[in-house]
């Protein structure tokens, strides 16, 4: 991700702290990119939908461009418990990478992210 950035940044500044133009079309592939190449575990799920893993999920925000992550786990695992440590890591490594990453407390006390592109990059649609 960081050469791709590198080979198609044309503004000023760093390369590896600005999201590519295609980062900006596609935030919520983006954003899960990033924090796999940070060896950060993603969440997993079974064919029947049942959590088997505690980790980052990735969805769209609410409004149009942004990114919504989450720490969950199956029941018992203590993901609610670890939230807050392993959310602040997350935010750590996309504001590095130059997006605006902010933890809130949401419905039941539980923690979220939620990610946008950073000031100046403009809007664009998930799609």
């Amino acid at each position: 991700m960081l050469q791709i950035r590198r080979l198609t940044h044309t503004g000023p500044g760093d390369p590896e702290g600005t999201p590519a133009q295609w980062e900006l079309h596609r935030p919520v592939r983006a954003v899960a990119l990033a924090l796999e190449a940070a060896s950060i575990p993603a969440s997993a799920v079974r064919v029947s939908g049942e959590r088997t893993a505690s980790g980052y999920r990735v969805c769209a925000g609410e409004r149009s461009g942004s990114v919504r992550v989450e720490w969950v786990g199956p029941p018992g695992s203590g993901a609610a418990h670890d939230e807050e440590e392993a959310l602040s890591g997350c935010v750590a490594v996309l504001r590095r990478l130059g997006w605006t990453a902010l933890l809130y407390r949401g419905p039941r006390r539980r923690r979220f992210i939620e990610v946008e592109p950073p000031a100046g990059a403009g809007r664009v649609g998930l799609g």
